[in-house]
């Protein structure tokens, strides 16, 4: 029955990952709706939690946007990658990395595609290198921002505190590590710009090759008069979230009761609690200090794809969990001798998982819960957490797309087998490299 339960499980993931958007959400409520009436299962709660990150942290991001602080970034962004072209392949996907893992959000590395692409293109370094190892770095930069949701829900799930340090602690140097081996692995990827028969092709078009061998030093973005101030907000609101993480003495506690979303059993405040009042008490001194109002931020393009990524979030995590919960005994006899004896193997399903679901934070809700019920301790749960990033595995993530668009040298592209594509050997490397050393860190650290 189990095997009919999880082909159903897939097929809904599948099915709502094809569909974009909100598919998975309302995939995953198919599902649930499934499991409950035909097979009688009990549902578990919905990921209120998650949902609750996602909406906060992700308002307080378009609030950023929307105030001209994301466009002061990418242009600071922008100076850092032109400055040194002959190096871009090092050079962007740090930039990108460090960017992300402020802002908690890859969205903004389609401001840098262009940018990657055309510098590289122009010093005919093929593009392919450095835009494949940046969109990993974007993605990877999620897992250690305390600003994103996936790291959220992780202390959330990790439920004790010092876990966001912890996470960061391990994570970030962990993803920097495997984003530098990432670099290394790009570094002679495919032919040459000058020796590509694609290449060669375009360049017999007068106006693509006049294009490539003019100089564009790109247009001068024009600033909010606000932009630097929100950006020091956001600053704050980081900072603050770290301390109150590292610091639970600060935060004020409360009599012991019942446990519920807003205040733990022990009468602390929860993770969730503290990222959203901090993040979106920032989002209201961005809208008030620099004067952008509430439709600017309501109609940021962060703000409406948190629309997208709530109903996904709702509808597949509450589906996934209701079947763990459901088969938690098999799955525990099934995987947890071999899991405990080798945690590294739990990183595999989590991979798996992660390539399905398209969401760091749903993949993060669905798995990690389950790692725990496996015995799992929490510095190996933490290594593990980079696995999420394997959005990039089926070539239909939004980040993807936009870098094999943006090369107009056609060096960045998906194979003839689909899995075979540009991403596939940087984001191989740089996550496994960041799982191991992860657990080396862990076993040091923590």
């Amino acid at each position: 029955m189990i095997w009919i339960e999880f082909a159903i499980l897939i097929a809904m993931i599948l099915i709502g990952s094809q569909m974009k958007g909100i598919g998975l959400g309302v995939m995953g409520m198919v599902g649930l709706l499934i499991f409950i009436f035909i097979f009688k299962m009990k549902p578990t709660d919905p990921p209120l939690d998650v949902m609750l990150i996602i909406m906060a942290i992700v308002t307080t991001a378009a609030t950023l946007q929307a105030s001209g602080g994301l466009d002061y970034l990418v242009s600071l962004a922008e100076k850092i990658i032109r400055s040194n072209p002959s190096n871009i392949t090092f050079i962007a996907p740090f930039t990108v990395y460090f960017l992300c893992l402020f802002a908690g959000t890859a969205h903004i590395v389609y401001s840098l595609l262009p940018i990657i692409s055309e510098v590289s293109a122009k010093k005919r370094i093929r593009p392919e290198r450095p835009l494949s190892i940046s969109v990993i770095a974007s993605h990877l930069a999620l897992t250690g921002s305390p600003m994103s949701a996936a790291t959220a829900a992780l202390v959330v799930i990790l439920g004790y505190s010092g876990a966001l340090v912890d996470i960061m602690m391990i994570c970030i140097p962990a993803c920097i590590i495997g984003i530098l081996l990432g670099c290394f692995s790009v570094f002679k990827m495919g032919k040459e710009l000058n020796d590509d028969p694609i290449f060669i092709e375009k360049m017999k078009d007068p106006e693509f090759a006049k294009s490539m061998d003019t100089v564009s030093e790109g247009e001068e973005i024009k600033l909010k008069p606000g932009a630097k101030t929100s950006v020091l907000i956001f600053s704050v609101a980081i900072i603050l979230i770290v301390m109150a993480g590292a610091f639970p003495a600060i935060v004020p506690h409360f009599e012991p009761g019942v446990k519920s979303l807003a205040v733990a059993a022990d009468g602390s405040l929860t993770m969730v609690t503290i990222i959203s009042v901090i993040t979106l008490t920032a989002s209201a001194a961005m809208m008030l200090i620099t004067k952008t109002s509430t439709a600017e931020v309501t109609k940021a393009s962060l703000f409406t794809a948190m629309a997208s990524a709530v109903v996904s979030v709702f509808g597949v995590v509450w589906m996934s969990s209701t079947f763990m919960s459901s088969n938690n005994d098999i799955i525990q006899k099934s995987l947890g001798g071999i899991v405990s004896e080798h945690p590294w193997t739990f990183a595999i399903a989590v991979f798996i998982m992660g390539a399905l679901m398209f969401s760091q934070a749903a993949t993060t809700k669905t798995m990690m819960p389950l790692g725990i019920s496996l015995g799992l301790a929490h510095p190996a749960l933490i290594a593990i957490f980079p696995a999420v990033n394997s959005d990039f595995v089926l070539p239909g993530y939004p980040t993807l797309l936009a870098a094999i668009n943006f090369d107009r040298t056609g060096s960045t592209k998906i194979g003839k087998f689909v899995i075979n594509h540009s991403f596939m050997i940087p984001g191989v490397v740089a996550i496994g490299v960041a799982i191991a050393v992860g657990f080396l860190l862990g076993s040091f650290i923590l």
